[in-house]
């Protein structure tokens, strides 16, 4: 048939275009194998894109949860005075919540100890701060276990989080003994220096390591503890916005009003979270290679369809269809796979993070083992957050790699000689 001869053919995707995909989807007994291949590339594209979903929303939690954690405690901007000590913390402290951008601002005490109880001896991360600072951060003050805050200042007691105490066998009114190594001065040398304390609070942020290590004493008996009386390690700065304290470091750094060192959140945890974002794009581009296999059983099933559908092909160019009705026949066939491939595997990615930290447990109760281990991730449960822009990505990716797949099937079945189909019939 001549270019000249092609007949016109009616409007693209007309009905019977669809009504034909329709019946090449439902395979026949002899089309058995065919229907097998078209499965698995349907399940293939499901589950490529339910694991791609479903990864990128743990990795976007587990991000978001860190950052939250992390910054929930520590400052989004460290100020450490780099001429002397800090003796002057309160004005300086004031100075900072006058600056614009700033939430507020926390002098704190820090300094390292071993934490004894009945259970055993632990290393920790003693903070002396002031009760009206704790309120300031309410993973710790709003996520109490035992015991109160109330008295915070004036109980001289400190405040623990929940995997150390249960690593030291006590509770709320219990005595724990701190042990520092930098203690009072003699003639034989330095001595380390032992109190004991009164648990007044147990919290739970969430996070083993900060639960596990931190402990928390008044402002002016860490100050007395650790021999820096009047004085302040550094102040912690919070921002209304994280993302934007590269805008106000430096006026942090003038407002000051004296000589500091500014470090941000991103600068002291730089390593961590570039390695979280290498493994993140890492296993985006593997777990691909899932949706571009299933694209391949597409492009297998469909040419398997298209020698098997020879015959029909050069019967329906006799009759008067287009090259391009061919085409958009075995197009729509191999699209609709990949379409409801896709938007299935949306589906079952968008229920399995809804319920990811019931599936964990679900998991680690059938196996008998413990799925995701808080001293392995930092976190006690398992987060999910599934990010708009990520997952129209990954579903536009699927979608546009089944189109793909169809091409050159369909360009196949377009370019089919009657005559050749029908010469040996």
């Amino acid at each position: 048939m001549s270019a000249a001869n092609e007949p016109t053919g009616t409007r693209p995707f007309a009905a019977f275009e669809w009504m034909l995909a329709g019946r090449y989807l439902r395979a026949r007994r002899r089309e058995t194998f065919i229907s097998i291949i078209a499965g698995f590339s349907f399940v293939g594209i499901t589950l490529g894109v339910a694991t791609l979903i479903i990864v990128m929303a743990v990795m976007n939690g587990f991000r978001g949860e860190l950052i939250s954690k992390i910054l929930g405690i520590n400052g989004h901007l460290l100020v450490q005075p780099i001429d002397g000590v800090l003796d002057d913390y309160d004005a300086v402290a004031s100075r900072l919540e006058g600056v614009e951008g700033v939430r507020f601002a926390m002098p704190f005490v820090e300094g390292q100890g071993l934490v004894s109880g009945p259970a055993g001896a632990f290393g920790a991360l003693v903070r002396g701060v002031t009760k009206r600072d704790l309120d300031h951060l309410p993973l710790v003050s709003g996520k109490l276990m035992a015991g109160s805050l109330d008295n915070f200042d004036q109980a001289g007691g400190i405040a623990i989080g929940s995997r150390m105490a249960r690593s030291l066998g006590v509770v709320v009114g219990d005595t724990v003994t701190l042990v520092s190594p930098r203690g009072s001065v003699t003639p034989m040398g330095v001595t380390p220096r032992i109190k004991g304390y009164k648990v007044i609070a147990i919290f739970e942020i969430g996070m083993s390591e900060y639960d596990g290590t931190i402990a928390f004493l008044p402002f002016p008996e860490a100050q007395l503890y650790f021999n820096m009386e009047g004085q302040a390690t550094a102040i912690d700065v919070f921002a209304n916005d994280p993302d934007e304290v590269g805008e106000i470091k430096p006026a942090v750094e003038e407002g000051a009003g004296r000589p500091v060192f500014v470090t941000d959140w991103r600068q002291r945890n730089t390593t961590f979270f570039s390695a979280l974002e290498v493994e993140r794009n890492v296993m985006f581009l593997i777990l691909t290679l899932i949706v571009l296999v299933a694209a391949l059983n597409i492009v297998s099933g469909l040419t398997m369809l298209v020698k098997e559908k020879s015959h029909d092909i050069a019967i329906l160019r006799t009759m008067g269809a287009t090259r391009g009705a061919v085409l958009r026949v075995f197009m729509i066939t191999g699209a609709s796979i990949g379409t409801i491939g896709t938007f299935a595997g949306f589906l079952l990615g968008w229920v399995v993070c809804l319920n990811i930290e019931s599936i964990r447990q679900f998991i680690s109760w059938l196996t008998r083992t413990e799925l995701f281990s808080p001293e392995l991730y930092f976190l006690s449960r398992m987060p999910a957050d599934m990010n708009a822009g990520e997952t129209t990505s990954v579903v536009l990716m699927a979608l546009a790699l089944s189109f793909v797949a169809t091409l050159y099937p369909a360009w196949r079945a377009a370019r089919l000689d009657p005559v050749e189909a029908l010469r040996y019939e």
